[in-house]
């Protein structure tokens, strides 16, 4: 019997933020691009012209919704075309007393090493927020039990979401280390296609860029 062939994976973070472009911690703030952030957005659509979309996850926020309208119109696909879910198990990590400081008043305040595991490292806990394995703990289930199947089914699945919540999943597609994930980072100007074996492991990556 044939294997039926596996879906693509498309990751797309959402574009600048108006927090992104000041500097500041954003985490589960609704904030809306910013006018750079929407143009960039348009562009990653046009670097996708040549998929078919079958199937759409973004989160609860404002800022990948609005990446995903302009990946859309650049397509001249329509909501109504493909099915489009929010998760709120991809939202972005949710950074606690940091919400809303700009990173790098912070990062003078305690310093080079303390600010990269603050921002970065995989298991550092900050004060009412989440470490990324927090991250990782519940957004990998829902990549295994809603997102494998469709691929296993040969849709194509296009993933609008955040930098920390991909970050998450890319460190089990990819099978990134503990101590290598801290210098893993996906641009607000990217699109990742993967293609996957039937655990989700990556077999081939292609990062496209604007």
């Amino acid at each position: 019997m044939e294997t039926q062939k596996m879906g693509k994976l498309i990751f797309v973070r959402h574009a600048l933020s108006e927090w992104n472009s000041l500097g500041l911690w954003t985490g589960i703030t609704d904030v809306h691009l910013s006018k750079e952030g929407l143009e960039v957005a348009k562009k990653i659509g046009e670097l996708l012209k040549d998929f078919r979309f079958d199937y759409i996850f973004d989160t609860p926020l404002i800022r990948t919704k609005e990446t995903l309208l302009a990946i859309l119109d650049a397509n001249l696909v329509t909501k109504k075309d493909v099915p489009i879910e929010e998760s709120k198990e991809l939202i972005e990590r949710d950074y606690g007393d940091y919400t809303g400081k700009n990173k790098w008043e912070v990062k003078k305040e305690v310093g080079g090493e303390e600010f990269q595991k603050i921002r970065r490292s995989w298991d550092y806990n900050i004060p009412n927020g989440e470490s990324l394995k927090m991250v990782y703990e519940r957004a990998l289930p829902f990549f295994l039990n809603k997102i494998m199947p469709l691929l296993k089914d040969s849709k194509n699945v296009l993933v609008v979401a955040h930098g920390n919540s991909m970050r998450a999943l890319s460190k089990y597609i990819e099978n990134i280390s503990d101590e290598r994930i801290s210098d893993f980072e996906i641009g607000f100007d990217t699109a990742t296609i993967y293609d996957l074996d039937n655990d989700g492991h990556m077999i081939h990556k292609d990062v496209k860029q604007v």
